[in-house]
């Protein structure tokens, strides 16, 4: 019995053992080439040139620590676009500059990438706190252990006793930045000490009549004024009789010789 062939002959010689072996060894040698070409790319892409080797591919730059026009500058030079991440308390960046960005410095991105930047809004706020009631000394250790300064106490005559917390400039509640200056202003009691009657008298004297009442005296001016004896007072401020505090300033203007 016969079969038909339904493949041509193969041609004679074509596979003989030595082409077969020039053929693994062309097929070794082109895959030689393309690993060699292979691990070529990837030490330029890795060690020689860290920038992408991709068309359409950038590095992020760092703009931590520049102000925001400067780091929307650079990071638009670099292909890429600017997200606004808004802005949190630093206490050391001043107000306005980069304290954050993602994604960070170094990272591949493709082209327009938008690179989002969060800025500092200065160091953070701090409220003045509630203090009225209390000695004054103590109001100003309060005020000093919030971040804030205290500065000169200054005084008002009040029905509180004299020393006691009245008010803070800037009043309390007050949000200001670390180190931010505040009054303490107190009391000097309540008006009842009437203010002596000084005209006529020396300076010597009036100092003497004001203290003893329990008040100060205050700026002595010399006026040249005609008709009052040369060295006494003329004028005072407060006037006599006017109810004053425990500690009051009294003024007085002195007359000169013409």
């Amino acid at each position: 019995m016969r079969f038909r062939r339904h493949l041509p002959p193969l041609p004679q010689g074509r596979w003989t053992m030595p082409n077969l072996l020039e053929d693994r060894s062309a097929r070794r040698w082109a895959l030689y080439v393309v690993s060699a070409v292979f691990a070529g790319y990837l030490t330029a892409y890795l060690l020689v040139f860290p920038a992408p080797l991709l068309h359409g591919h950038e590095v992020v730059p760092r703009v931590v620590g520049l102000s925001l026009t400067e780091a929307a500058s650079v990071i638009r030079k670099a292909g890429l676009q600017i997200q606004d991440g808004g802005s949190e308390p630093d206490p050391t960046a001043p107000q306005g500059f980069v304290i954050w960005q993602d994604p960070p410095s170094g990272v591949s991105a493709p082209a327009g990438l938008r690179v989002t930047l969060v800025s500092s809004d200065g160091p953070p706020k701090i409220p003045v706190p509630d203090v009225t009631g209390l000695a004054g000394a103590l109001a100003q250790r309060l005020i000093a252990a919030a971040g804030l300064t205290a500065t000169a106490v200054e005084s008002v005559q009040a029905a509180s006793q004299p020393g006691i917390t009245m008010m803070t400039r800037p009043p309390a509640g007050s949000v200001l930045a670390s180190g931010a200056p505040v009054t303490v202003v107190v009391s000097r009691g309540a008006p009842t000490i009437p203010v002596p009657d000084l005209l006529g008298m020396s300076p010597g004297d009036a100092r003497t009549r004001v203290e003893v009442e329990g008040l100060q005296l205050g700026s002595v001016t010399r006026r040249r004024t005609a008709g009052a004896n040369p060295g006494t007072v003329i004028a005072q401020t407060p006037a006599a009789g006017t109810l004053a505090a425990p500690g009051t300033v009294v003024d007085i203007v002195v007359a000169r010789s013409l």
